[in-house]
């Protein structure tokens, strides 16, 4: 039977947008936490004074340990069977303990030594992480599994992503928030209050897909596409050896290293390079302009979402994330001539083209793996969307642990001194931009020559769901 190329969304396939949305606070609270824990961290450094490269291991250690447990829960997740489904216990559980321990972690006591908080931090952030996983990872899945349709599964991203880019319009004031001494008398305090008001959001929201979303698997489906699995007695260890190996997923994962952890090597330069440079030391003023830098690209990303979720059903998945990650590209390259402390405001202009960045990444990488999925099926009689999902995650993770720790590194190695205030090196400001700039520019490249050869078309994922169902029993075999 020969096909168009294009296809239709059947109205049996359509998420309503109540479900959607409802789907999309998951992605309000993840992003909430990772950016939450991410910016907060300048607190460490700024307000303890602690040394930058004991920062950078307090961001890589715990997410090291959070790496490994991804896996693990995630294969949990797609092995549980309950009366309340595969993904919705762990979301719900996760979700409350998540947020109550990041409300205690930030709750720093006085006068105490640099050791003494590396330490509280560190095993604070341990347990954060483990109950941050058990949230997101089977929340990650549930998304996975919504729809079957190639379009409607980019849509169903698009509306996620959009919901949690609300968060990135909240904490880039963090920094301001937490150092603003019209309400804290320092900013260790700020950070205790800020950490308590995220924690009580996350808790509250983080529950409702939980309670409102129904899984798209039966139990008896599931356990109808496990016989392969447990027959051929594959366990989670070659499980998961063999996900990390299929050739389509493994780029996808490779790609979101590149352009993600680029990018999260050097995020915490772009504060540094904003006060330091462009305001010459003045932590308030730069923090204000940090903040509305932040807020510009969280408004441009709400558009790209919906405008690349659009173009990919009119040029594809691949070649939308080309379009996407390389207008980002020209952003990045923007800063060296747009951070300028004679025209500070002309720091806003790199923010909406950068967007199109991680935009375009979250948009369609959660669309691209849905496909993985079916595709992995077709080929091992496995529906394991939670070890998928955690496996991108760990990926993504372990690379954001060395990203911070190298972040620390690099910020010392560019001879950075906190006591110096504005009047760092010029050698110093120098190097900054240069990372700033160039690390998430080559980032982004070799994303796209990874992503050049991804197979998975929208003719060839319309073959694989016909083969699935027909397998299942769903529509007859086509001969």
């Amino acid at each position: 039977m020969t096909h168009p190329l294009h296809y239709e969304t059947p109205p049996e396939d359509r998420i309503p947008i109540l479900q959607k949305l409802i789907y999309g606070l998951g992605a309000f609270v993840n992003n909430l936490l990772s950016a939450a824990i991410g910016g907060m961290s300048i607190v460490l450094n700024l307000g303890l004074g602690m040394n930058p490269a004991l920062v950078g291991l307090l961001g890589a250690l715990p997410r090291l340990f959070d790496a490994f447990t991804d896996p693990l829960v995630g294969y949990l997740s797609d092995q549980t069977k309950s009366r309340w489904g595969r993904r919705k216990p762990y979301i719900f559980v996760g979700a409350i303990a998540s947020g109550i321990i990041f409300a205690l972690l930030w709750q720093l006591p006085p006068g105490k030594s640099e050791m003494y908080y590396f330490w509280f931090f560190l095993i604070g952030s341990v347990a954060f992480y483990l109950a941050y996983t058990i949230f997101a990872t089977p929340w990650v899945a549930l998304g996975f599994e919504l729809t079957p349709d190639y379009h409607e599964r980019t849509r169903v991203m698009a509306v996620q992503n959009f919901m949690g880019q609300l968060a990135y319009l909240i904490s880039p004031w963090f920094l301001w928030f937490m150092q603003n001494d019209k309400f804290f008398d320092d900013m260790v305090i700020g950070a205790g209050y800020l950490a308590i008001a995220i924690g009580g959001s996350v808790a509250c929201i983080g529950i409702l897909p939980a309670l409102f979303l129904k899984e798209r698997f039966s139990e008896e489906v599931v356990q109808e596409i496990a016989v392969g699995f447990r027959n051929s007695t594959i366990n989670f260890f070659k499980g998961f050896a063999t996900a990390l190996k299929f050739s389509p997923f493994l780029k996808l994962c490779l790609a979101t290293f590149m352009v993600f952890n680029g990018f999260m090597l050097v995020a915490s330069f772009q504060s540094y390079v904003i006060i330091y440079y462009v305001f010459e030391g003045d932590q308030s003023l730069g923090a204000q302009y940090a903040g509305w830098s932040g807020t510009v690209s969280a408004i441009a990303t709400f558009c790209v979402i919906f405008f690349i979720s659009w173009l990919s059903t009119q040029i594809g998945k691949r070649r939308a994330f080309f379009f996407a990650t390389g207008v980002s590209m020209v952003g990045y390259a923007l800063k060296w001539f747009c951070y300028s402390p004679q025209y500070p405001l002309l720091l806003l202009v790199p923010a909406p083209l950068i967007a199109f960045g991680l935009g375009g990444l979250f948009t369609l990488m959660g669309s691209m793996i849905a496909d993985v999925c079916d595709f992995d099926e077709l080929q091992s009689y496995e529906r394991r969307e939670g070890m998928f999902g955690s496996i991108y995650w760990w990926v993504v993770k372990l690379g954001m642990a060395a990203a911070l720790a190298i972040g620390g590194v690099l910020l010392n190695g560019t001879g950075f001194d906190v006591a110096l205030g504005g009047a760092q090196a010029d050698s110093t400001i120098f190097l900054m931009r240069i990372f700033d700039m160039g690390i998430p520019l080559v980032g982004s490249a070799i994303a796209i020559w990874m992503i050049a050869s991804y197979p998975i078309t929208e003719q060839k994922a319309h073959e694989i769901r016909e083969a699935l169902e027909a397998r299942r029993g769903t529509i007859p075999a086509e001969v």
